[in-house]
């Protein structure tokens, strides 16, 4: 049974090229994951405030290289874009101290829609890392690669993620209840939204 619209990015508008670093403003860099980034992904996932907010912990070293390996495949299967934030050291090799993390989740290339998420390990926190890293990532995905809408999911109780979405253009659009289970029980989610030609606002 045939379509009847194209699909608003064709199949391999990723996976045909590399995975692109990104430059951001500030001397910070997005850069996709290596599979020695997986001490910072333990000490990420080991932090208090982000295994709040998510849903599964990194036991080990080789569990966390597991998961890059998935984040690395994902880009060329088009399912998900996966990047890690760093300051760049020495030559601007991009190797550098990992920061965080930001991604495009739920990738749907048919109707050039995606969901942005992110993460900030605790000492680079209050620097401003997570906005400039998600901005950074929604010109990429509306300029380059021509998404049409970005969404953006957090609980209602996290404020700084909030303050993140409001800062870089994301509307909100309204609350979805108990649509996530954390640890602590269900939470209602609050659902951002971008479109491209939108601008940001903070």
């Amino acid at each position: 049974m045939p379509y009847l619209v194209p699909p608003h990015l064709a199949p391999g508008r990723l996976a045909d090229c590399a995975q692109p670093a990104l430059a951001v403003a500030d001397d910070l860099l997005l850069r996709p994951w290596r599979r020695q980034d997986a001490p910072a992904v333990v000490a990420a996932f080991s932090d208090p405030a982000i295994q709040h907010w998510h849903l599964r912990r990194a036991d080990s070293e080789d569990e966390a290289r597991d998961w890059i390996e998935q984040w690395q495949d994902a880009w060329y299967s088009e399912t998900a874009a996966h990047w890690a934030v760093v300051r760049p050291e020495g030559a601007g090799d991009g190797i550098g101290e990992v920061l965080g993390r930001v991604s495009l989740r739920s990738l749907v290339p048919e109707i050039g829609m995606a969901e942005c998420a992110y993460w900030v390990l605790p000492a680079a926190r209050g620097r401003g890392v997570a906005p400039r890293a998600v901005s950074t990532l929604v010109h990429w995905a509306f300029d380059e690669i021509g998404f049409e809408r970005l969404e953006l999911a957090h609980s209602v109780l996290n404020e700084a993620s909030c303050r993140v979405a409001a800062k870089t253009g994301f509307a909100l659009e309204g609350t979805r209840r108990h649509s996530h289970l954390h640890a602590d029980g269900w939470h209602d989610m609050h659902l951002h939204a971008r479109l491209r030609g939108d601008e940001a606002t903070g």
